[in-house]
């Protein structure tokens, strides 16, 4: 799980690339929790934050 400070950190194109990569783990994780392959399903909840996260803090950055 990232920290919001960790995030803050970023520039708007590594937070652009930070949520694409975000993405394409939720995708995956789902396609594992359906196939009965994911051990832990915490982690989808912890991917669902963070990309809600890097959203929130893109449209903060775009705002100034």
């Amino acid at each position: 799980m990232m920290k919001a400070k960790e995030v803050r950190a970023m520039t708007p194109d590594q937070l652009e690339a930070k949520l694409a990569e975000l993405k394409k783990d939720l995708f995956y994780l789902r396609l594992q929790h359906a196939t009965n392959q994911l051990e832990n399903p915490g982690k989808i909840a912890d991917v669902k934050k963070d990309i809600a996260r890097v959203k929130t803090i893109l449209v903060e950055k775009s705002g100034n």
